[in-house]
Parts: C-alpha cells; sequence; structure tokens
C-alpha cells in the first residue's frame, strides 16, 4: 500500500538545488586548486631549470667555479632555494645552506639535475614551494570573493523563486494530507493559488460526486428501511416491525408489558362516503395524538397495524401506569372531532392485554383483539381490558423509586455485570459493563426495567456518573489487559456540569486506560441531539476513547451520523437479531446498515445472539463481531480476578 511522503515537494526541489550547487561549487573549487598546484610547480621547475642553466654556463668558464661564491647566495636566496649542492663523483665541488628557519623541512621541493656543459657534474636543489608563504588578501582574493557572494546570492534568490513558484503544489499537498487524515469535509474546495489548477479543480468535482453519492446512498438506505419496517402515511412503524419488536420482547428473560390495539369504527363507509383523503386526515390526526403520548415512555413501539388499527407496545410498565396511560389515551382521542359519518361519541375503541416471557405473539395478539372487540360491544368510546392473572401491579411510583435509587447510590452505586464482544477470529473486543440494582428484598433488577424510573426521577446523569466511576477505578486498580464498554445516556450527555466532570476524570487517566475504554451511545437519541452530540463524541474521540453506537436499529433513522460522529463500532439493536434466520427484513435492514458503514472506520456488530443459526446468517451478510449467551452468559464483573 502507497504512503503519503513525508517531505514536502518544495523542500525537496530546494534541497536538490542546493546540493547541485553546493557540489558544483566544490568541483570548482578542487579543479582550481589543482589547477593552481601544477601551475605552481611547473612555475618553480621552469625558474630552477633557469639558476640550473645560469650555474652550468658558469662553471663551464675558467674563472667561472671561483666567482660562484660571491653571487650564488644572493641569487638562490632570491628564488627560495634552501639547500644547493654541486658536486661530481670525486667530491662535492659547493654547497650552499640558507639560514631561515622552516617550520616543517617536509614541504621543500627537491630537485636534481645533471650538467649539460659539464659533463660527470649535477647539481642537487632543495627549495621553498610556491605560494607558501602567501596568506589570504582581500584585494588579491576579491574577484574570487565577489563570485562566491554572487553565487550564494543568487542561490538565495533562486530558491525563494522557487518557493513562490511552488507554493501552490504545497497548498494541494497539504489538502491531500488533511483529506488523508479524513477531514474531507473541512477541505472540500480548495484554494485558488493550488497549482497545477487542473488537479484541484479535478479533486473538488470528485469530492463533490463523492458527497453527492454519500448523501444518495444514505437516502437509499434510509428508504429501503422506511419502506420495510415503516407507515409511510404516518411515519409510525408498520405490522412487520411490531410483530418482530413483540416477539424478541417474549422472548427475553423477565420481560413484560401491555399490547394495545386501537381501531377506527366504520372506516369502510368513511371511505366510501369522504374518500381517501378524508380518511389519510383522520389518520394522521390520531398518530400524531398517538405519537406525541408515547414519547415518555422511550423503548414504546408506536405501529399502524392495519388501515384503521394502531398498535402500541409497552415494555416493562406496571399494570396501574399501562391503565393510566390508556386512560389519557382515551381523553386525547375524545378531543379530536372525526369527520362524517363517523360517530363522534361511538368511533374509537381500545383494546389492552398484558405479557410476558416466554407467552406466544400470536396468542397475545388474539387476547388484545378479544378485549378490543368487547370495547366495541359497549357502544360508546372506551376501552377494554382482557382479563388475566398477570397484571404487574406491584409496581413502584416514582416516589419509590426515588427513594430505592438514593439507597443504591449511597450503598456504594450499582452492581455491575459484564459480558463479552466476541469478534470473527474468536478474540474478545471488550467486555460491556451492565448496571444492576437490588430492590428492597435483594432481588436484582435489570437495567431495562429501571432505566425508565431513572430518566423520570431525573437521575440519569447521577446514574452514570456512579457506572463510569466504578469502571474507571477498575481500569485504574487492575492490571487487566481486555478493554471495557460502559453505557451513557444522552440526557447525562447534555448535562453540562456531566460532561465537565466526565473530561475531568478522564483528563486524569493514563492514555493507556483510555485506549481500552469503550463509550456506547444509544441510537435514538443521538440522531435526535446530532448538534448537541458532536462536540462531545469529538472530545471523547480525542481523549482517545472508542464510540460505540448502541440499539442501532431501534428506530428507524438516517445513517449520516456515522461519519458525522466517526464512529468506531455500531451495535445492532437485539431485536433485529433475533430470529434473524427466519426474517428476511430484519436481513435486509443489517445489509442496508453494513453498507451505510462500509466506507467509514465503523464496524457493525450483533448484540442479543442467542443460537448458531443467527451468528451463521450474520456472519454472511459480514458483521465483525456478536455479543449474546451464545458466546457468553452475563456474569459479576465485582469479583472477576
Amino acid at each position: 500500500m502507497r504512503k503519503a511522503s513525508g517531505m514536502r515537494l518544495t523542500n525537496r526541489l530546494v534541497a536538490f538545488v542546493t546540493l547541485i550547487v553546493i557540489c558544483a561549487m566544490f568541483i570548482i573549487f578542487v579543479g582550481g586548486a589543482v589547477s593552481f598546484r601544477k601551475l605552481g610547480q611547473d612555475y618553480l621547475t621552469h625558474y630552477l631549470d633557469g639558476v640550473v642553466g645560469v650555474i652550468d654556463q658558469e662553471m663551464a668558464e675558467p674563472q667561472g667555479a671561483s666567482s660562484m661564491s660571491r653571487w650564488l647566495p644572493k641569487l638562490l636566496k632570491a628564488s627560495n632555494v634552501v639547500e644547493l649542492e654541486i658536486g661530481s663523483e670525486s667530491g662535492i665541488v659547493y654547497t650552499f645552506k640558507g639560514l631561515q628557519k622552516l617550520p616543517d623541512p617536509s614541504i621543500l621541493h627537491a630537485s636534481h639535475y645533471e650538467l649539460a656543459h659539464n659533463p660527470g657534474f649535477y647539481v642537487s636543489l632543495k627549495s621553498l614551494p610556491p605560494y607558501t608563504e602567501f596568506t589570504y588578501s582581500i584585494g588579491a582574493m576579491s574577484s574570487i570573493s565577489l563570485a562566491i557572494a554572487l553565487i550564494i546570492s543568487g542561490l538565495v534568490w533562486g530558491l525563494d523563486w522557487l518557493r513562490r513558484q511552488l507554493h501552490g503544489s504545497e497548498l494541494l499537498e497539504e489538502r491531500g494530507r488533511m483529506i488523508l487524515a479524513g477531514k474531507v469535509d473541512d477541505f472540500a474546495v480548495g484554494d485558488e493559488q493550488e497549482w497545477p489548477a487542473t488537479a484541484s479543480l479535478a479533486l473538488d468535482q470528485m469530492i463533490a460526486e463523492l458527497k453527492d453519492a454519500r448523501q444518495e446512498r444514505s437516502r437509499f438506505d434510509t428508504f429501503i428501511r422506511t419502506h420495510t419496517f415503516l407507515d409511510q402515511l404516518t411515519g409510525a412503524a408498520n405490522r412487520v416491525m411490531f410483530d418482530s419488536r413483540l416477539q424478541s420482547m417474549l422472548q427475553d428473560q423477565e420481560a413484560h408489558g401491555a399490547v394495545l390495539l386501537i381501531r377506527i369504527a366504520d372506516w369502510d363507509e368513511l371511505l366510501a362516503e369522504k374518500g381517501k383523503e378524508a380518511a389519510d386526515e383522520l389518520i394522521q390526526d390520531v398518530g400524531v395524538v398517538l405519537s406525541n403520548l408515547v414519547q415518555r415512555y422511550p423503548e414504546t413501539v408506536l405501529a399502524r397495524y392495519f388501515d384503521a388499527e394502531f398498535a402500541i407496545l409497552l415494555p416493562q410498565q406496571s399494570g396501574k401506569e399501562v391503565k393510566q396511560f390508556v386512560g389519557t389515551m382515551m381523553n386525547a382521542l375524545d378531543r379530536l372531532v372525526p369527520p362524517t359519518p363517523l360517530d363522534s361519541e361511538n368511533w374509537c375503541h381500545i383494546g389492552m392485554t398484558f405479557c410476558a416471557s416466554g407467552e406466544r405473539r400470536g396468542r397475545i395478539m388474539d387476547e388484545a383483539d378479544m378485549a378490543l372487540r368487547s370495547a366495541m360491544l359497549q357502544g360508546t368510546n372506551s376501552w377494554y381490558a382482557f382479563r388475566k392473572d398477570q397484571q404487574f401491579e406491584d409496581a413502584r411510583g416514582s416516589v419509590r423509586w426515588r427513594t430505592l435509587l438514593d439507597a443504591v447510590f449511597s450503598s456504594g452505586g450499582p452492581i455491575l455485570y459484564q459480558q463479552p464482544v466476541v469478534m470473527l477470529d474468536g478474540s474478545i473486543l471488550h467486555r460491556e459493563m451492565l448496571a444492576r440494582i437490588k430492590d428492597e428484598n435483594g432481588m436484582l433488577i435489570k437495567a431495562s426495567r429501571f432505566l425508565t424510573a431513572v430518566e423520570q426521577v431525573g437521575f440519569s446523569a447521577r446514574m452514570d456518573r456512579a457506572v463510569v466511576g466504578k469502571v474507571l477505578e477498575k481500569l485504574r486498580t487492575e492490571p487487566v489487559a481486555e478493554a471495557v464498554s460502559v453505557n451513557l445516556s444522552v440526557n447525562a450527555l447534555l448535562d453540562k456540569h456531566f460532561v465537565k466532570w466526565l473530561r475531568d476524570e478522564l483528563l486524569q487517566t493514563p492514555r493507556t486506560v483510555l485506549n481500552r475504554l469503550y463509550l456506547e451511545i444509544p441510537e435514538g437519541a443521538l440522531v435526535k441531539n446530532l448538534d448537541a452530540m458532536r462536540p462531545v463524541a469529538r472530545m471523547l474521540g480525542g481523549l482517545g476513547c472508542k464510540l460505540v453506537v448502541d440499539q442501532a436499529g431501534r428506530t428507524i433513522v438516517s445513517t449520516h451520523y456515522i461519519k458525522d460522529i466517526q464512529a468506531d463500532y455500531i451495535k445492532l439493536h437485539r431485536g433485529l437479531v433475533k430470529e434473524i434466520n427466519l426474517r428476511q427484513e430484519n436481513q435486509l435492514f443489517v445489509r442496508s446498515m453494513l453498507g451505510a458503514s462500509a466506507d467509514t472506520r465503523a464496524q457493525v456488530i450483533a448484540v442479543g445472539v442467542e443460537n448458531k443459526k443467527e451468528w451463521q446468517v450474520l456472519t454472511q451478510l459480514g458483521i465483525k463481531g456478536g455479543q449474546g449467551r451464545y458466546f457468553a452468559a452475563e456474569i459479576s464483573a465485582e469479583n472477576r480476578k
């Protein structure tokens, strides 16, 4: 795989040009020095040849040898000859040695000549090399100094000119580095000074087309999920999604709740008399009323079950709470004015039944339908509850929940359980920490049962603070090599005081610990408050924590948030995983989620895997990891070694 160069193009060219100029100057100076030395040697040889020629001529004359002692020393001294010896085989005729002190006698240039006019005689000379006594002189070396100064000035000017000419390419290169770093949106349009301009314009066009393709794919994925699981008129869930969520809840341990059916009477007469437009308008009005009422219950599923019938699933709610909700809903519907020919006193009826884990979905829907028919027999807008023994009347009110939670916080906080997330190669990605609390009788209560009460009494930040504190303490004190994940509620992350506390705690935690901390945020609330969550997610990721989006697919939302917050992992809602080998629509949803995260670093993980068949289908679809009882059951993390 190719990697981006760590050296800028301008720096490369500057270094290359500078190296070439320095090498050229070095070669010129070396060549000049060698030539200068050679010229000096040739000059000295030529000069000594003249001195030896004079000596030879003088010795050839009869009185020449006797007169050499008078004029020869002056000539030798003027010629920088330090030693001279004239002799033959019979002995030395004349010798001379200068009196000057030499710092290094080895620098003397030795020469030996045979006299042409005096056969048998020789002359040996030792002289100073040329230029040994010369020193640097501004006047003498001014031309060379000026040449060097001109070369350096030209080099500086040339490098500055080169930098200015290549400034556009540096801008283009820097933009490329930012794009490789993942900041495509910030550098989607290049600077006008970028060069080459054609490459810059081509890059602008490619990024624009890429963004449009991503948005189109996100819209297409949302379109697929919407048409698979949502009613197009009201925006509520359709029958497929409702049955899937009800079946998933009935398969969970310790799960309970209620199913409500709301039917509009005389629907066919309304269609025949007023037409589809008036009928659809009534359906939309009813859907708005029901949607507003279920907002206070975060896990509630509202679906348009048939053309004139809505279904509501209220999980983990007591009989008293459900009956209060039905009464409120009945009063809200009574305030609507239906069009004729509907009777304003007898046009809306509600049937209700309770359900718990282990029951059959078909039987639950039959019970709700029987209760609905009983309500219709009353001849007025009313509701009826199917009579059965299991109605969960022992629920706590907000005061009792607040008292219980205060006791939990004062006694050290919730109890932590853990369950591993296993990747395809069998390695453990992290262990998710699951909060549990004990009631007055010492019975464990799962988070799915008490989290709604935590939000209602305003203890979301307090609960998350207690759980995060215990998890960080566990990571700091215990030499655990594995990573752990902790769930954070969006309500807590919207609290500035909690975010400030969390930031301070993470800043005081070593980087090696933060790299093993995964923070999970529920998808629905995250997308609903995406603008407020972007800076928080950016802060948590910048500190070294991994971001995990939990409960993906519980609601139908756009997947563009994956790129916005740069999520590391996406955890599918367990309702999508339940019996996925038998549900083609859930497989379609998972494929859509995998396609949405294909060009991002996010990896999709399935939660709630119960058996081998589910896992085989999930791995064929392209899931990277799984979590559930198929791999390991939930065990206490308090005494884990």
